[in-house]
């Protein structure tokens, strides 16, 4: 996956809650258009309760001043940047879809249909100098995705997500599922 998504709380009332959670929980969290290092909504575990918080999308690379947004579900256990969260601090990333670009630099919009649907997409998080901070996991990408990008996100269905923050066993067989075919358009 390239590096932007949308989250539009307007247009979705299931992001709308999701929007009024963050806030409710004192996040100031980015809508629209998300880039790397916005702070966005993402979903987490805490203390065995589901709840919504606001975090910076990006793991900083040390001794640049780039992001390291996403993270291959393939290998996720094989790197130790990413095993330890893996295991015990994933998180879901609610999303109204994800962009992505084509050998012609046209942005391409992916979601379930043409309209800004919930969309979750599975990842983890860590903390660096105190703050928390996310990536997002990618996998191969399936044939709605392949002609525009060699990457996805790894998309979760609502009913799973309990089970990705809670069941490390249930979260390690969730990152070889096939992948939900998706509309696309360019914008």
């Amino acid at each position: 996956m390239c590096g932007r998504y949308t989250f539009q709380s307007d247009f979705s009332p299931e992001i709308s809650q999701i929007t009024r959670l963050a806030q409710a929980n004192g996040y100031e969290i980015k809508t629209g258009e998300v880039f790397p290092g916005d702070t966005t909504a993402v979903v987490i575990a805490d203390q065995g309760k589901i709840k919504v918080v606001g975090m910076a999308w990006g793991f900083p690379i040390f001794g640049n001043k780039r992001l390291l947004i996403n993270a291959r579900s393939e290998t996720l256990l094989e790197k130790r940047t990413f095993s330890e969260s893996f295991k015990k601090r994933r998180c879901v990333y609610p999303t109204t879809g994800f962009f992505e670009w084509n050998l012609d630099k046209e942005k391409v919009w992916f979601n379930y249909a043409d309209h800004h649907e919930a969309l979750y997409i599975a990842g983890c998080y860590n903390f660096f100098d105190g703050q928390a901070r996310s990536v997002l996991f990618t996998t191969e990408p399936n044939q709605s995705v392949a002609p525009v990008h060699n990457r996805m996100p790894l998309i979760l269905k609502k009913t799973q997500i309990a089970a990705w923050l809670s069941d490390f066993n249930a979260a390690s067989e969730m990152i070889a599922n096939p992948m939900p075919e998706l509309f696309s358009k360019k914008v």
